[in-house]
């Protein structure tokens, strides 16, 4: 399923359109919505960053939990459990590495493919390069080959735009620390347009936003087993 359909289903009803959100699926066991970028995926401290995804949910669904964030910059597919066994369920697949996930995203210059003899059996390089919570500068991460966390990113080019010396490219996150793919993009020397935590302050200023989007989420339905697919295109 693609953004911007509507759900297959009668559950989905005018108070999730009323509290701004683009929902693609809802049933009794999940739903799959689009964030936009700049919106909370959970609330924040202070009264002042109460507004998120997850509140506008629960407004509409009340048994709807968090099972994975996105980055407040950050836009794109999120999935949500409804009732505490559906949670288990998918944080535990998470957690095995059993959901799919893919990105989007437009960085600085021009980003050569991986080589080949890198390559994989379906043609996409990997990054890997351990992460650590830059203490002195949170929520900053940095690389640290001795202290951080195995962190991996599966990736490839998309295209390069000559004009904007800019690449698009595709990204699989394997690993899920935060901010991985915005750090292990800055690593390579190509960072995320408009990324005000990683980026120098002329590639921040290339873009009205962080040009990040979860493009992509394949798993199988927590209760029934059938293989669900969504996707959505950036806005960018």
């Amino acid at each position: 399923m693609k953004a911007g359909t509507p759900p297959n289903n009668d559950l989905a009803g005018n108070g999730a359109a009323a509290a701004g959100l683009v929902l693609l699926h809802a049933d009794d066991s999940l739903l799959v919505l689009d964030k936009p970028a700049g919106l909370l995926a959970v609330p924040g401290r202070g009264e002042g960053k109460q507004d998120c995804l997850s509140a506008r949910v629960q407004a509409v669904y009340p048994d709807a939990l968090v099972v994975h964030r996105l980055d407040q910059a950050t836009s794109g597919l999120m999935l949500m459990a409804r009732g505490a066994a559906m949670q288990r369920a998918l944080s535990l697949a998470f957690e095995s590495r059993e959901v799919g996930k893919r990105y989007v995203a437009v960085v600085e210059g021009r980003l050569p493919p991986p080589p080949p003899s890198s390559l994989d059996n379906d043609g996409w390089g990997s990054i890997d390069l351990p992460i650590i919570v830059d203490w002195p500068n949170r929520p900053l991460r940095i690389i640290d080959a001795e202290r951080g966390k195995p962190s991996r990113t599966r990736w490839r080019v998309l295209a390069f735009d000559a004009a904007a010396n800019t690449t698009r490219v595709e990204l699989e996150p394997i690993t899920g620390r935060s901010h991985q793919l915005r750090v292990h993009l800055q690593a390579l020397g190509h960072p995320i347009l408009g990324d005000a935590l990683y980026a120098p302050a002329e590639v921040q200023a290339k873009a009205p936003r962080l040009l990040l989007h979860a493009a992509a989420l394949r798993f199988a339905h927590p209760a029934s087993g059938v293989p669900l697919s969504f996707e959505s295109s950036p806005g960018f």
